[in-house]
C-alpha cells in the first residue's frame, strides 16, 4: 500500500518523510522545496510473533529488534498544496496527479503557527485554516472528477437505468475506488440515486466529500509540537475537528534520534519514549538530546512519527499482520525463522491469506494450521492480528 504525505509548503513533510525512511531528500525552509514526489520505505511497528513462540525471527524484509517487528510500507512525499490547487494553482495539478495511487493520506500540519498559508515565515498563524484549506481542495478534486461528466452521465444513467454504484466507480477507477465503496457512501448518506440528474451542487459536493473520506482516509500529524504555541494550537485544532484523528509529533526530533542511532551515539527504537546513550556525546549533542527529551519525549511519550504510521495502517486502513509459518517448523528452506509478515485487511480469512501467498495455495487449499494453538482451521476462518498460519494444500 502507498501512503501520501500532504500539506501546505514548509509544514515539515520532507522532514517527516526523511525521519520515517532515512532517505536522502532535500529539506529546506522555503516553499516548494519538493517538486517531484519522493518515494521511500517506512515501517509499521508490531509485536512480533516470535515472542509468543519463544524464538528470534530473521525477517527477509524490514527488521526486528527486541521482538518489535517493523513491516515495510511505501511512503510518498509530494509537493506542497496551496489554496486553489484543485484549479491548478501552484503545483496543484501535479500534486493531485501524484496522489491518485495513494491509499491514505497523512496531513502534516505546522502546529507552531510560524508559517502562513503559503509556507512563508510568520507569527500566530491559525493551523485550523490549513486543515480547512486542504479538506476543501481535496473535496474539490473529487468534485471536479464527478463534474467532468456528471450532466451527461446522470441523464444517461437515469434513462438506461444503469447501476449507479458501478457507473460512479468506473469514473473513479484511477483513484482505487471500488463499487462497494460507492454503495457504502450511498447507504450511510441516504442518497437518492433514482434521479441523480436532479442533485443540487451542494449535494454533489457532500457526496464527493463522503466518498473522499471513505476511499482516502486521512489523519492529521500536528508537527513541530515542541514549539511555544503548539499546545494551544493543538487544543484549538481538536476542538474544531473532533471527528478527525490528530496526533502531535516532532519530525525534527525523530530524525535527530534516528540519525544519532545510525551513528551509534544512542540506542533508540522508533516509537519509544526514551533512548540510551552508547558513547559520550559532545556538549552540543548532549544539549540537543536533552532538549528532545524535555520538550518531546517526556510530555508526549514519543516523537509521534511511528504512532502516526501505525495509526494510518492499523486503525484507518484497518490492516492486520499475519505470519506464514510451519506448525512444527518455523524456519524456511534457508533456515530463516518467520522471515515474512503480510499486511491483510481486517476480516480476511485463511483462504484470503493463502491467495496472498500464492494463487496455487488458494486454488489447492485444504486447511490451515494455527501455529499458536496447533489447531486446524477452515477456509472461512477469520484471521486476527498477529496470527501465524501454515497453509495445507492438496
Amino acid at each position: 500500500m502507498l501512503i501520501g504525505l500532504v500539506g501546505k509548503p514548509s509544514s515539515g513533510k520532507s522532514t517527516f518523510f526523511k525521519a520515517a525512511t532515512l532517505a536522502d531528500v532535500l529539506i529546506a525552509s522555503y516553499p516548494f522545496a519538493t517538486i517531484k514526489p519522493n518515494n521511500g520505505v517506512a515501517y509499521v511497528k508490531i509485536d512480533c510473533l516470535d515472542k509468543d513462540l519463544n524464538t528470534q525471527c530473521n525477517p527477509s524484509k524490514g527488521y526486528c529488534i527486541n521482538h518489535k517487528r517493523f513491516v515495510p510500507i511505501e511512503l510518498m512525499d509530494v509537493a506542497g498544496l496551496v489554496k486553489g490547487a484543485s484549479e491548478g494553482k501552484g503545483l496543484g495539478n501535479q500534486f493531485l496527479d501524484n496522489l491518485t495511487s495513494a491509499d491514505a493520506f497523512i496531513h502534516i500540519i505546522d502546529i507552531s503557527g510560524e508559517t502562513d498559508a503559503e509556507g512563508k515565515e510568520t507569527k500566530n498563524h491559525n493551523p485550523t485554516e490549513d486543515v480547512q484549506m486542504l479538506e476543501n481542495e481535496l473535496d474539490m478534486w473529487y468534485l471536479g472528477i464527478l463534474k467532468k461528466v456528471w450532466k451527461t452521465f446522470a441523464r444517461t444513467m437515469q434513462n438506461t437505468k444503469a447501476d449507479f454504484s458501478k457507473s460512479v466507480a468506473k469514473q473513479f477507477s484511477g483513484l482505487k475506488v471500488a463499487e462497494e465503496d460507492i454503495k457504502d457512501v450511498i447507504r450511510k448518506g441516504n442518497y437518492d440515486t433514482t434521479k441523480p440528474s436532479e442533485w443540487p451542487d451542494n449535494l454533489l459536493l457532500k457526496f464527493a466529500h463522503d466518498l473522499r473520506h471513505l476511499t482516502k482516509p486521512m489523519i492529521l500529524a500536528a508537527n513541530k509540537c515542541d514549539k511555544p504555541q503548539a499546545k494551544t494550537n493543538l487544543e484549538t485544532l481538536k476542538q474544531n475537528y473532533p471527528e478527525l484523528t490528530i496526533i502531535p509529533c516532532s519530525a525534527d526530533s525523530e530524525l535527530a534520534l534516528r540519525e544519532a542511532a545510525k551513528a551509534e551515539l544512542i540506542e533508540y527504537l522508533p516509537g519509544e519514549s526514551d533512548f540510551q546513550i552508547k558513547t559520550t556525546p559532545n556538549e552540543k549533542q548532549q544539549q540537543a538530546l536533552d532538549k528532545i527529551k524535555q520538550t518531546v519525549l517526556q510530555p508526549y511519550k514519543s516523537t509521534g512519527v511511528q504512532e502516526i504510521l501505525n495509526n494510518i495502517i492499523l486503525n484507518q486502513l484497518k490492516y492486520i499482520a499475519i505470519f506464514p509459518a510451519g506448525a512444527n517448523k518455523l524456519a524456511d528452506s534457508k533456515g530463516n525463522i518467520l522471515p515474512d509478515c503480510f499486511l491483510l485487511k481486517d476480516g480476511s480469512t485463511a483462504l484470503d491469506f493463502a491467495y496472498a501467498l500464492h494463487s496455487d495455495f488458494g486454488d489447492n487449499f485444504i486447511k490451515a494450521i494455527d501455529v499458536k494453538t496447533k489447531q486446524a482451521v477452515g477456509k472461512d476462518h477469520k484471521l486476527k492480528h498477529r496470527d501465524g498460519l501454515e497453509i495445507m494444500t492438496r
